[in-house]
Formats: structure tokens, C-alpha cells, sequence
């Protein structure tokens, strides 16, 4: 039964292709939450969860929205910053998801950085993305950030002679889009950390949600929960 699941799990995620109006469902809703994203707030640690009630479906594609943070007594605003601001380290900090990372440039605030993924549930997926990551400050204790995804390709045989990257929207449709919106906030000696995490994956083809959607609605969940936990490590840590 296993052996007939796997089989069934690789069928379906064998190809799925991302079309334009799935694009504009997901600017849309991005735009549409935009006023929440930036607006200040006081923020208290609280455990991962969603912001909607099962998941958002749009066309050809669903969107998963996922919040969560966390406390790190003994660290400062500004430390925080010089950890999350080192992309070189993200390989280390946040491993085994982020299988490599680098800096490609900076403007001021604005950072542009490469990572490669790591997805693996049942089945492995590795992607090249391209990130370009904002930091605003709000006052002498507190910065906001936003991440924004500018590529995805998935990488076909990665690691192995004949490795090659699969045009971006094409591929095994694990992830599509990524946005990260951050809060930082040093009081209670130490820093609150809050994320909020906004991606895009295929939808469940019919007839294997069964199989493929605990796959698909797990992944985002687990992953945001290991950011948070790999970056309170990394800072309790110094």
C-alpha cells in the first residue's frame, strides 16, 4: 500500500506548469494584504498558525498564509539584524532546507540574495531562488523587513552529473512564489521575532487529495516553524 502510495505521489507531482492567472490571484492577494503586512503592532510570541480558515484556492494554484514568533531573551535588535542580514550564513544556520546561499548585492537597505531549497516530503525537491530583502526601521528598537521572491527554477538531478535547472512555473509545482514579512522588536531583554510567511504551490490534482494535500499544506507550516526555530537557536547561540 505504501509502494502504491509513493507511486501515485510521484505521478502526480510529476509536472505542473504555472499559469498567469494563477500570478495575478497571487499579486492580488498580496496587494490586498499589504495594509496588514506593514502596519505596526506590538508584537507577542505566539505559536505558528494560519491566517485562514483551510487554505486559499485560486486558479490553478493555492496560497498558503502562515504567521508565527517567538522570544529570544538575551540578544539585542542589532544582533538579530547582523545574523539575519548574513546571507553567506544561511547555509549553516538554516540547514538542512537551505542547501546553500550567497549574497548577489546590496543597495542601502535592499538586499538581493540567491538560496537553494531544500523541499522533501516523500519526495525530494531542490530549487534556485532569488530573494530581494527590504529592512525599514521604525524606531531606535524596532525594524520591519519584507523578502520577495524575484526567481524559482527547480534544479533536475541536483548534486549529480547532468544537473540542470527547469525553466521557472515548470517542474514539480512545490513552490512557486515565497514572500517573508519580518517584525523585530528588542524589549523584555531580548527580541521578539514575528514572520509571516505567504507562498504559492500548485493545487491538488483531483481525485489524489488524499495523498498529495497533507504533503502541500504541511510543507509551508514546517518550514516557517524551522526558520523560527533555527534563527532563536542561532542567537541563543552567540
Amino acid at each position: 500500500m505504501k509502494q502504491v502510495a509513493l507511486a501515485l505521489v510521484c505521478a502526480a507531482f510529476a509536472h505542473a506548469e504555472l499559469k498567469p492567472v494563477t500570478v495575478q490571484a497571487f499579486d492580488r492577494y498580496i496587494k490586498e494584504a499589504q495594509p496588514r503586512l506593514t502596519a505596526e503592532r506590538e508584537i507577542r510570541e505566539r505559536a505558528v498558525e494560519r491566517l485562514f480558515p483551510d487554505r486559499a484556492e485560486v486558479p490553478g494554484g493555492l496560497i498558503h498564509d502562515w504567521v508565527g514568533a517567538v522570544f529570544i531573551p538575551g540578544t539585542t535588535l542589532e544582533k538579530t539584524l547582523a545574523m539575519v542580514q548574513d546571507y553567506g550564513r544561511h547555509k549553516e544556520i538554516y540547514k538542512p532546507e537551505v542547501v546553500d546561499s550567497k549574497l548577489l548585492g546590496r543597495e542601502g537597505d535592499t538586499y538581493r540574495l540567491h538560496l537553494r531549497l531544500l523541499k522533501q516530503k516523500v519526495i525530494t525537491v531542490v530549487l534556485n531562488t532569488e530573494h530581494e530583502a527590504r529592512y525599514y526601521r521604525l524606531g531606535p528598537k524596532r525594524m520591519r523587513s519584507e523578502s520577495v521572491s524575484t526567481r524559482i527554477a527547480e534544479v533536475e538531478k541536483a548534486g549529480k552529473p547532468g544537473e540542470r535547472e527547469a525553466p521557472p512555473g515548470e517542474g514539480h509545482g512545490f513552490l512557486w512564489r515565497l514572500n517573508s514579512y519580518w517584525q523585530f522588536e528588542e524589549r523584555d531583554g531580548g527580541v521578539y521575532v514575528e514572520c509571516e510567511a505567504i507562498s504559492l504551490t500548485r493545487n491538488v490534482p483531483a481525485g489524489l487529495g488524499w495523498v498529495i494535500e497533507p504533503i502541500i499544506r504541511r510543507l509551508p507550516r514546517e518550514s516557517l516553524a524551522n526558520t523560527l526555530r533555527a534563527t532563536s537557536d542561532a542567537l541563543r547561540e552567540k
